[in-house]
């Protein structure tokens, strides 16, 4: 990405970009467990706000993800699954008028997850208060972040051909989280 590129996106310009329909029905004609997550991008230069996940964690556990979690009746819909589970987490109260598009949906390799990203921009982040699900809370600028693309070398990841990994400090982000950020990343680019 040059930095033209990045230059010219501001937080206006890739709320513009990310800016797509929602679908919030609950469909799925798969034998996947559906999950939503949400992908919360702040501040004027683009932050990204990805949580740790504890090794001790029965799925995914020491991963890098996104706020979210597996759908119950209850929600009602996919992007009440990603406003709960933020909620839990994290403490956050994501508004559903904060929510500006959603990536086309994920499957997790190892635990059958069918994960539906919706993305929201905000200004600035909230009290964050973390839940014992998360080890840690990490805030990523998106570009620097969007730069460290690299196909995925570890043959136990490599399931699908498309693997890509993404770095950050000591963190590697892999999997469904990684398929989520080449989709923005490709929408950034096109």
């Amino acid at each position: 990405m040059n930095s033209d590129i990045r230059r010219m996106l501001d937080a206006v310009h890739l709320k513009q970009i990310l800016t797509n329909s929602i679908m919030l029905e609950v469909q799925d004609y798969s034998k996947s467990k559906l999950a939503a997550v949400v992908i919360i991008i702040f501040g004027n230069e683009p932050m990204l706000l990805m949580t740790e996940r504890p090794k001790t964690m029965n799925h995914h556990a020491g991963e890098i993800s996104f706020p979210g979690g597996t759908w119950e009746p209850e929600d009602g819909d996919l992007l009440g699954t990603a406003i709960r589970e933020t909620r839990e987490e994290l403490g956050m109260e994501i508004s559903r008028s904060t929510v500006i598009g959603q990536l086309k949906p994920v499957t997790t390799l190892n635990s059958g997850f069918k994960i539906t990203p919706f993305i929201v921009m905000l200004d600035k982040l909230p009290l964050i208060v973390p839940n014992s699900e998360i080890a840690s809370v990490l805030k990523i600028p998106l570009f620097p972040l969007l730069k460290t693309i690299e196909d995925d070398k570890d043959p136990s990841h490599k399931s699908i051909l498309e693997m890509h990994t993404f770095k950050f400090q000591d963190h590697v982000i892999w999997g469904a989280s990684a398929r989520m950020l080449k989709q923005i990343l490709v929408k950034i680019l096109s």
